[in-house]
């Protein structure tokens, strides 16, 4: 993969043109620098944008049983989500760091006077 190319990938639940990160990466292979992870590179991730959703070519399923004349045609058409590739971080890479949440002030403890 590189930037800028689309994939096809099982279906997610994003919405179109929502920004997704896909930190389970198994290798990265850029020109002659080779990293494979074992399973996965910690540290990586892919940064992309989805394109929305799309249905596969049509699987046509028959099941067939001789001398009792049975047979059952089934077909099957598999979802996937369109992702367009924008960014491949490789582990020691500087990061952005998050934003931090805003703290919400401390509750001042009122002295009851007796």
């Amino acid at each position: 993969m590189s930037p800028g190319q689309t994939i096809d990938v099982e279906r997610l639940a994003v919405a179109e043109g929502d920004k997704v990160d896909l930190e389970r990466v198994l290798l990265i292979a850029d020109g002659k620098k080779v990293t494979v992870g074992a399973p996965v590179v910690d540290g990586a991730k892919v940064i992309a944008t989805s394109q929305g959703e799309g249905k596969g070519d049509k699987i046509v399923v028959l099941k067939y049983k001789p001398k009792v004349r049975y047979r059952k045609k089934t077909g099957h058409r598999q979802r996937y989500t369109r992702l367009v590739i924008d960014k491949i971080v490789e582990p020691g890479a500087a990061q952005a760091k998050p934003a931090k949440k805003a703290l919400r002030p401390k509750k001042e403890v009122k002295e009851s006077g007796s």
